[in-house]
């Protein structure tokens, strides 16, 4: 048995393209993907085009849930976030997909997915983790996320996404691993990225997979279709996400909120002044 584990495409068809391509020629079993199938890019229909037909295993990630409730103005997102332009790339996003008619495949997507065979450790996969799907696994992800999976959630193997960072550890005797992030890892490495299993024996291998694809290729879409346009100031963070390979847009949006700023052009040429290492190019 090998499967494949994506996630995070985040509207980049290019970076997906590329991974279901190195997956073809790995000869998997199973395909999962692993939630963050939209948003924070500018293809969207494509991604929902070429995945929502296949006979994919789809776990809802947060982005996923985000697009699915924007579109009804779903009282738990804070009201005043409809109004403010700040947000105008998510305002985008959520209503091409719902003009699409694929909301309903959004709602329909499982919270988590248990991987059960005789004999096998049990593998339980959510996009964050078994409480909520913004906790992610990282070295740094406070105890209690650790914790509440293996109280209430058992199983001998856990895997997770959200971070965008690929990651294997240890806790409570229990291994715990992140895919990494097919359309934009924030690792600092550019190359699309995520996990594959295999059956050996009576346990599991792990390999953790990063592909090359045209980036240039990718960013320049954010042009093409007036996303970075109409898309403002967001739109505009999460293509430099694209190119910098690393978190800036939550880091913005903490510095902001700390600040007691508008979150606007202004406010992000002072965030970047302050940290301009947060726009300095990947080796890679």
């Amino acid at each position: 048995m090998k499967i494949a584990v994506i996630a995070d495409i985040h509207a980049n068809i290019h970076a997906l393209d590329a991974v279901l391509e190195d997956i073809t020629h790995r000869q998997v079993d199973e395909i999962i993907v692993n939630g963050d199938l939209v948003n924070r890019g500018p293809n969207n229909l494509e991604v929902l085009q070429r995945l929502h037909e296949e006979n994919y295993t789809f776990i809802m990630g947060n982005h996923d849930d985000l697009i699915r409730l924007w579109s009804t103005r779903d009282p738990q997102l804070p009201a005043e976030w409809f109004d403010d332009p700040f947000w105008n790339a998510i305002a985008i996003s959520a209503a091409e997909v719902a003009e699409s008619g694929y909301n309903d495949f959004l709602a329909l997507m499982k919270r988590e997915h248990r991987i059960a065979i005789d004999g096998m450790p049990e593998i339980l996969i959510t996009h964050g983790s078994p409480r909520h799907y913004r906790d992610g696994y990282a070295p740094y992800s406070p105890k209690e996320i650790f914790t509440y999976a293996i109280e209430n959630s058992p199983a001998d193997i856990y895997i997770g996404s959200h971070t965008h960072k690929a990651w294997q550890g240890e806790f409570g005797g229990k291994i715990f691993l992140n895919t990494g992030a097919v359309g934009t890892p924030f690792n600092r490495d550019p190359k699309a990225q995520y996990l594959i299993l295999q059956q050996r024996a009576s346990d599991w291998h792990f390999e953790f997979c990063a592909v090359e694809y045209d980036r240039q290729v990718a960013l320049e879409e954010f042009s093409h279709n007036g996303y970075l346009k109409n898309g403002g100031l967001s739109g505009y963070i999460f293509r430099e996400e694209l190119k910098y390979s690393r978190p800036i847009f939550d880091p913005f949006y903490r510095w902001a909120e700390k600040e007691k700023i508008t979150k606007d052009w202004q406010a992000w040429e002072r965030f970047i002044a302050h940290y301009p290492e947060m726009l300095v190019l990947p080796n890679a």
